[in-house]
């Protein structure tokens, strides 16, 4: 990486990847050089109480394959941050708003910007919705599937 690039970085766990994603390494992309994602691993998610659906090995894959990313790192615990900072030289620390004031102390090392978040989507609607779909009777699920395919011949 040359001097004079502006380094960004920003954390996530990426489960279930989505459209809200990919707009914040997108925008957080757009505020500088170069991008760092922390990717947080299955065994701190664990620490967090939260359950991921897709393994790390596969969300970090999934991060690297995005042309915004140009560098992925494992978040193994929440006192790496300020650690990371300083080994990457970062410059901007990047995050959604739903982390608003969470991460104001690392501004005595890099500016801490909160992006706010896509509407309408995130990983716990998404695991909420495919828990009340697959909680649906069988009979329930079959008669919505043939209206949706009585649909489909209707609009063409």
């Amino acid at each position: 990486m040359k001097k004079n690039k502006k380094v960004v970085i920003t954390y996530g766990t990426f489960d279930m990847f989505h459209i809200g994603h990919l707009n914040l390494l997108k925008r957080a992309k757009n505020l500088g050089d170069y991008l760092i994602v922390g990717v947080s691993t299955d065994e701190f998610n664990e620490s967090k109480g939260k359950k991921t659906l897709i393994p790390y090995k596969q969300r970090v894959e999934i991060i690297k394959a995005i042309k915004y990313v140009d560098l992925v790192i494992p978040e193994k615990k929440w006192e790496q941050k300020l650690d990371d900072i300083k080994k990457h030289k970062v410059d901007l620390f990047v995050m959604g708003d739903d982390w608003k004031g969470k991460f104001d102390f690392l501004e005595k090392y890099c500016k801490v910007v909160y992006l706010p978040r896509t509407k309408n989507i995130s990983t716990t609607q998404l695991k909420k919705s495919l828990t009340m779909f697959l909680s649906m009777p069988k009979e329930e699920l079959i008669k919505a599937f043939e209206l949706l395919e009585q649909l489909r011949k209707d609009l063409e």
